[in-house]
């Protein structure tokens, strides 16, 4: 198995766990800021239900982390796929590495800045990758 390409995966995991991290760092404090309180939470509450309770600012933690929830799980199956059919090589590693290392980019612009136009652009370039991934994953199976 070609396991290089395993490495911008597990890169991707580490830094989704930050984001976890750095999202707990900011929300719990606010919501201590806010008077909003854990323990008088009703049954089934969302961080959703933080939404206009909280600043924006420290929501965009929580949005972010829900995007790291979602895309990047293709982009995992897409690297396990490379890895066990021996195509974890040559550009489907420089893919995957310029798709974690644009998708760290996307995080850190959503949580500071979060002008979404250039967030959008962000987004665009990584799932570029991410569909040149996926195009030789088939490829690399079928053929």
């Amino acid at each position: 198995m070609s396991t290089a390409i395993l490495a911008p995966a597990a890169v991707l995991v580490l830094w989704t766990l930050i984001m976890l991290l750095w999202m707990a760092g900011t929300r719990l404090p606010a919501m201590k800021s806010s008077g909003a309180d854990l323990s008088e939470a009703p049954p089934g509450g969302r961080g959703q239900d933080l939404e206009g309770v909280l600043p924006d600012k420290v929501n965009w933690k929580s949005h972010n982390y829900t995007h790291l929830m979602e895309q990047p799980t293709i982009f995992y199956a897409t690297v396990l796929i490379l890895a066990m059919a021996e195509a974890g090589h040559g550009l489907n590693l420089y893919l995957a590495w310029a798709y974690v290392g644009l998708r760290i980019v996307h995080s850190l612009w959503q949580v500071t800045v979060n002008l979404v136009k250039v967030r959008f652009l962000l987004f665009v370039a990584a799932t570029v990758c991410l569909i040149v991934m996926a195009t030789n994953a088939v490829w690399a199976t079928l053929f």
